[in-house]
């Protein structure tokens, strides 16, 4: 059976199953990845595309939301497969995908380089020529199918949202936040939470982002952090709600010498606070199990967004 309106979520295995998805877009016999996890998620990619009877060179684009390594560390490896792909890719991210030194001395930096060669695997550069700098508006066709991109700052100021009127959805990256199917509660209403991963959180231009998105009435969001979600307005507004507490914990956090500390407590408290609310079927400790690294992350993101106001 093809799937709805011949988008295909991909599970990358990245880390666990169901925590990162890359897409694949099928029309008239030829294909666009979105996103592509790391270069050990590349046989899944070409798993998904022969399972629509699709080959490598059936492929004309390869589209990042952003640069991250678990949406685009696999991108040189997986382009390497892929004969007549174009990579489409944000003007602030081009040069890293062109040369990605600092993209891999920017993510060490944050996770330690043990940690990028076991779960990132080699970091390919992708040849200038192949690479598609797309901007604010511009417009990637597939097969005739219009797949519009647009800026999304807030989680980082090299995010792009595509927005496909076909299945009148969007492809969020990371602007969307994350929805984990284990905190899907009993009537399957799925559970998000905003990802403020450093370096490049902005809270007032990622609440601008996800109104960007919800101006044009989506019927359902395509996030790497994991697959689709409806309820869309539901979700947009317990984001903003929760990107506001997060912004006021990090303030109330500031200035205190276990800092850190102070905030990876708060904001597991705030997280599973919701998830117990929204009846999410996960004890307190599993919640948090499943959050961990999202709650370290986010607090490294936000004390870097309070060093910078500081300053």
């Amino acid at each position: 059976m093809s799937p709805a309106h011949g988008i295909v979520t991909i599970d990358t295995g990245f880390h666990r199953p169901s925590f990162d998805a890359a897409y694949l877009v099928v029309e008239n016999g030829r294909g666009a990845f979105i996103d592509c996890g790391t270069q050990h998620s590349v046989p899944a990619m070409l798993a998904a595309l022969a399972g629509q009877g699709l080959a490598p060179a059936d492929v004309d684009w390869l589209i990042l939301t952003h640069v991250h390594l678990d949406h685009a560390g696999g991108a040189g490896a997986l382009m390497r497969e892929l004969p007549n792909a174009t990579l489409a890719v944000h003007p602030r991210g081009a040069p890293h995908m062109i040369d990605p030194t600092r993209l891999v001395a920017g993510a060490t930096a944050v996770y330690g380089a043990e940690e990028i060669a076991r779960s990132y695997g080699e970091i390919v550069p992708v040849a200038a020529e192949r690479v598609r700098v797309v901007a604010d508006g511009d417009v990637v066709e597939l097969a005739g199918r219009p797949l519009l991109c647009i800026d999304t700052p807030g989680h980082a100021r090299h995010h792009l949202c595509i927005w496909d009127e076909r299945s009148r959805s969007w492809f969020t990256g990371d602007t969307f936040g994350l929805s984990y199917r284990e905190f899907d509660n009993a009537d399957g209403a799925p559970f998000v939470i905003p990802t403020t991963t450093p370096v490049q959180f902005e809270p007032e231009p990622l609440k601008a982002s996800i109104r960007k998105m919800l101006a044009k009435a989506p019927e359902a969001m395509h996030l790497t952090h994991f697959g689709r979600v409806g309820d869309v307005v539901r979700l947009s507004q317990d984001l903003c709600a929760q990107i506001d507490a997060m912004v006021a914990l990090a303030r109330a956090a500031h200035g205190h010498d276990d800092r850190h500390a102070r905030l990876v407590a708060s904001l597991t408290k705030l997280y599973v606070d919701r998830a117990n609310a929204h009846g999410a079927p996960l004890s307190a400790t599993e919640a948090t199990r499943l959050l961990a690294m999202d709650i370290e992350l986010n607090a490294q993101g936000l004390e870097v967004w309070l060093d910078r106001e500081a300053a």
